[in-house]
């Protein structure tokens, strides 16, 4: 493992070095970060499968202290390159994407339509690629005895990582940040669309225990009535979090009811608009109501307090922005995360 003992984290951060700054290489890193630059589902807003290049450069400006997790840096993360390969694959299917979108939007019909069939079948297979693609870059990873992390792009991308965990560590569970449920199956007719992602996860992915979701505010019917009848499923809705708290019930009390769902391996999934869309303006599909960061980092040291074990994380759905916004709070939230990773992973428990 890398020694960062004489590494002034007090210095200006070097663009020459990594993540955050660090001096680390991929092998001298305990945790490496891998950038999925796929957005190619999307359905509104646009700019994630950027958000990796623009996180880096506002990662020089985040200060390494974490009360939480004071050395957490020193054990050495590091944030892979952007597979170009991948980025210009996602640019081009997204275009295919929009056409057919826009198409079936006004109420075409698209097996009347050769194109269109042609369109869904690409954009499918590409899907299925990116899925495969990831699923080989973590499991690799994780044969090597690293910790992984897997900075999206939108939320399609973390398929293939969580079937690389389940190997790794057979049964856990997912702690689910998020406005939505992502419980649609293939919706817009993508089988692996961003708002598939949990559905496909509970079918492809049995090893996943317990799915528990927090922040819902935004959903469809069919949704609802698929959480009600599956046990494998918790969800904590926005509006009812609310609720309890204006009727004097304490955060922490909440949280603790949510950490006490969750199995003794946690995978935590974290779509950025979860928060309020204040501190994510362009995310892709932002939605009034959501968290604070620091509920969020509450709620998490609560899952560390109780012992749950903290095996991944995927941080999706930042987007890049002219003023980089929203990729300041995502380099914040990344450096938390990894540090909650590091530290809920004890060397000599590796």
């Amino acid at each position: 493992m890398v020694d960062l003992s004489q590494f002034d984290p007090n210095s200006v951060g070097n663009p020459n070095n990594n993540i955050f700054g660090l001096p680390v290489t991929e092998d001298e890193a305990r945790l490496v970060i891998v950038p999925v630059p796929w957005e190619v589902t999307v359905s509104f807003g646009s700019g994630t499968a950027r958000a990796a290049e623009q996180i880096m450069r506002a990662s020089l400006q985040v200060d390494l202290f974490d009360p939480d997790v004071p050395d957490g840096w020193q054990q050495g993360f590091y944030l892979r390159e952007t597979d170009r390969k991948i980025l210009f694959k996602s640019d081009y299917l997204r275009k295919e994407a929009e056409l057919y979108i826009d198409y079936i939007s006004k109420g075409d019909i698209v097996d009347k339509n050769q194109f269109m069939c042609k369109t869904l079948k690409e954009v499918n297979e590409g899907s299925f690629f990116m899925n495969n693609w990831v699923y080989q870059q973590t499991k690799a990873l994780l044969d090597k005895g690293k910790l992984v992390a897997l900075l999206g792009g939108d939320h399609s991308t973390p398929l293939g990582f969580y079937k690389a965990l389940a190997e790794k560590h057979g049964d856990f569970g997912i702690l689910q940040i998020d406005a939505h449920f992502d419980l649609r199956e293939a919706y817009e007719g993508f089988v692996y669309s961003h708002a598939s992602i949990m559905y496909n996860s509970l079918r492809e992915v049995p090893e996943i225990s317990k799915l528990v979701q927090v922040g819902k505010r935004d959903y469809s019917q069919g949704e609802t009535e698929l959480v009600s009848t599956s046990d494998r499923i918790k969800v904590y809705y926005d509006r009812d979090i609310r609720n309890r708290q204006f009727e004097g019930e304490t955060w922490k009390a909440i949280c603790e009811e949510i950490v006490s769902q969750l199995p003794d391996k946690v995978h935590i999934s974290f779509d950025i608009d979860g928060l309020d869309p204040k501190l994510c303006p362009n995310t892709g599909t932002p939605v009034q109501g959501g968290f604070e960061t620091e509920q969020m980092y509450y709620l998490f040291n609560k899952v560390r307090e109780a012992g749950k074990q903290i095996i991944g994380f995927d941080l999706v759905e930042v987007s890049t922005s002219e003023s980089g916004w929203d990729a300041n709070v995502g380099a914040r939230l990344l450096f938390k995360l990894c540090n909650l990773l590091v530290d809920s992973n004890p060397a000599d428990r590796a």
